[in-house]
């Protein structure tokens, strides 16, 4: 087996009832070391559910699952490092003392915890808050310290469910710089988000749920997709008119949406329109690869 596969997670067959409602039924997932994979579903399709038995918080009825080379999701533990949609601990502690408090949970030496909460507490701009209690935190500022918390001993494999809700768009851009720089280190990063185009600047494979099942997009859907073009004047929208393509207007002057099959058709668009005298400024598909697999996942539940 891939030594990027054995040292990440591998899972099998996974199933999870809740009472009559089955939350997992049959997931099957691999995530390497060295990349950060993406977890994408609507709600209901057991995301958080499977993270939770990845982070070794609930028991699977049935399945497999191997982390970081151990079949012991108990024992993978101190190698895992988890961060749920929501922080919580206790309000009276301080970001400092929550970071040192799960340092020594650890195992870390107290100077080693000290060190490592300072570190963390900068890493994720929360070194001005450090002696402040956590109840003062501001959503952003509780997410990021959930961040630190996951990463106080430096897991190999690191488990985020909704890690940029709360996040102001400067925090959101170093999220996304520090799971990349995780992963290019060596540790598998395994995030879920809704915020479909987050994943898409960092995510180098995706796994996609649906109804508590792996699933794959079918990939014998036509490539169409809308694409945003951008002229320089109003020729554009003339132009396209004249040559009978349909479109409608976007959202600057002179921008239109249209339908084209694929990135030659694009190619085919721009040289057609330079060639008659059209000038373009920009041309970029509207959402990413991960949110038009996503709603080829959607028109499939439907």
């Amino acid at each position: 087996m891939d030594d990027e596969v054995t040292a990440g997670i591998r899972v099998s067959g996974l199933r999870r009832a809740f009472g009559r409602v089955q939350a997992l039924d049959g997931v099957d997932l691999t995530a390497r070391a060295g990349a950060v994979t993406a977890l994408v579903g609507p709600n209901g399709s057991g995301k958080t559910t499977l993270l939770l038995i990845l982070a070794g918080l609930l028991v699977p009825d049935a399945g497999e699952v191997q982390i970081a080379g151990l079949d012991d999701v108990s024992a993978a533990r101190a190698r895992t490092g988890w961060m749920p949609d929501a922080f919580g601990t206790w309000d009276s502690l301080t970001a400092r003392e929550v970071l040192t408090t799960f340092g020594a949970a650890y195992r870390l030496s107290r100077p080693a915890a000290d060190a490592r909460a300072a570190e963390l507490l900068a890493t994720v701009h929360l070194t001005e808050f450090a002696d402040r209690p956590a109840s003062v935190l501001s959503r952003g500022q509780k997410q990021r310290l959930g961040l630190a918390r996951a990463l106080v001993h430096s897991p190999d494999v690191l488990l985020l469910d909704e890690p940029a809700s709360g996040l102001d768009p400067r925090s959101r851009v170093d999220l996304r710089v520090l799971l990349r720089r995780l992963a290019d280190e060596g540790a598998t990063v395994l995030v879920s988000s809704h915020v479909l185009s987050e994943l898409e600047e960092m995510a180098d494979d995706a796994v996609f749920l649906s109804r508590g099942r792996t699933v794959v997009p079918s990939s014998d859907r036509p490539s169409r997709r809308t694409w945003h073009v951008r002229g320089l004047t109003d020729a554009l929208p003339a132009w396209l008119t004249s040559v009978g393509a349909d479109w409608r207007p976007g959202d600057h002057p002179g921008s239109v949406l249209l339908e084209i099959d694929d990135d030659e058709g694009a190619a085919r668009l721009v040289a057609d329109a330079v060639g008659a005298g059209v000038p373009i400024v920009s041309l970029h598909p509207v959402g990413g690869a991960l949110e038009h697999a996503y709603l080829a996942l959607e028109e499939e539940r439907r």
